[in-house]
């Protein structure tokens, strides 16, 4: 249940939530046609597509990083018991993602840094749990780092404006609580966090969408977001998901980071892949592929 990843000299443990099989393809990947999925049946089957189904998994996982004394929680999933009405794979969870933290050696008032790559309500939950009747922080003794764009995009009401409010009750219950008590930091691209984690512009999928690189040694690990829910769209680049806010900008910065990895070598480090969750993207006949990387535990 505890995949980890050594990077130089800093370690990421992927903490597990939930993953299955649960978004018809129309829906999650409306640009891709049957066709390019059926052409790609081989590798996609059945940890990242269920035929049978019709159905794309679909995970959601936080990341935690060990680097020095710094312990960063990164995106922080759907959380428990948050009132979701109308996402049944989403409400009201009750998961041991809190346990699973503290196995992994994060044990809650030991998180020093929360960092979120954008404020959608499936990437922002356990930044709060209900405790003493209200949404409290869960990491009491950690500052939260929150993309400027995000927050006041939903600061001024402009969520509310959407076709598909991504955000929903997430800010409310989510951020919200951080900001009356103060605990967040607002992040721009080019910010660097805990001495070890630089913010990059990661737009499209929403107005503030960051991903966050981390260097050791040589070596480096990137926190994509949700430039990409599914390996389809490192085959595919074009492909959007059906959550992105700015479709031409979304393709953008899919295109550029895929040729970044490619040429890096970095980890990518993705939160809605199925297994095995995280890998490397590899050139190929012109284009591109995902090479899964093995865990180190």
């Amino acid at each position: 249940m505890l995949d980890t990843y050594q990077v130089g000299d800093v370690r990421i443990t992927r903490i597990h939530e939930y993953s299955g099989p649960t978004h018809d393809p129309k829906f999650l990947l409306p640009d891709m046609t049957p066709e390019q999925l059926a052409a790609q049946r081989d590798w996609m089957a059945p940890d990242h597509w269920v035929p049978a189904m019709n159905k794309l998994v679909l995970t959601v996982q936080l990341w935690l990083v060990h680097a020095g004394d710094q312990i960063i929680v990164v995106d922080t999933g759907v959380g428990n018991g948050k009132p979701r009405e109308g996402m049944a794979r989403m409400n009201r969870l009750n998961t041991l993602v809190l346990e699973w933290l503290e196995a992994a050696g994060a044990p809650a008032d030991k998180v020093t840094h929360v960092v979120n790559t954008h404020l959608h309500m499936d990437h922002v939950g356990w930044n709060t749990r209900w405790l003493d009747n209200r949404w409290t922080p869960t990491f009491p003794n950690a500052r939260y780092y929150l993309p400027k764009d995000d927050f006041l995009f939903c600061m001024e009401g402009k969520n509310h404006e959407q076709p598909l409010d991504v955000f929903g009750a997430a800010i409310e219950d989510s951020v919200k609580p951080l900001a009356d008590q103060a605990m967040i930091e607002l992040i721009s691209p080019g910010d660097e966090i805990a001495g070890c984690m630089v913010v990059e512009d990661a737009s499209g999928h929403s107005p503030g969408q960051v991903a966050f690189r981390v260097h050791s040694r040589g070596e480096q690990a990137l926190f994509c977001g949700d430039v990409f829910h599914n390996p389809m769209q490192i085959v595919y680049p074009d492909i959007n998901s059906g959550y992105c806010i700015w479709a031409d900008k979304a393709r953008q910065t899919r295109r550029a980071m895929l040729e970044d990895l490619a040429q890096s070598g970095a980890l990518l480090l993705p939160v809605h892949f199925g297994q095995p969750y995280a890998g490397y993207v590899r050139r190929e006949q012109g284009g591109y592929q995902f090479e899964a990387a093995g865990s180190q535990s």
